[in-house]
């Protein structure tokens, strides 16, 4: 199965990667200028047409729920939230269309 791994918990970077049938395939950003809101998904989209891949291809998500920034958790939640809904997709495992929510310390 293809599936989307996000992970904006760290106030320095933003690792987004795609593992299609257990081959990973990462992009990983530390221009701390960037806002994450602004950066994750064009990551996202650079890796699918790396690969030449439309979002339909995935099969799940997993967003790394924290600990970590405040800020950065909710931007990748809620774009791995989004995403699959969306795509009709689990994220981190849940049923269809329930909510992954970040863990603070």
């Amino acid at each position: 199965m293809n599936f989307l791994k996000i992970d904006t918990s760290n106030n320095k970077k933003i690792y987004v990667e795609i593992k299609l049938s257990g081959k990973k395939s990462e992009r990983i950003t530390s221009d701390s200028k960037l806002l994450k809101s602004e950066a994750v998904l064009p990551l996202v989209d650079k890796l699918l047409r790396k690969h030449n891949l439309s979002p339909d291809a995935l099969g799940e998500i997993l967003v790394f729920e924290g600990p970590g920034s405040f800020t950065g958790l909710r931007v990748g939640i809620s774009i791995a939230n989004a995403l699959g809904y969306l795509l009709k997709i689990p994220v981190n495992g849940r049923k269809i269309g329930d909510l992954a929510a970040p863990v603070y310390n």
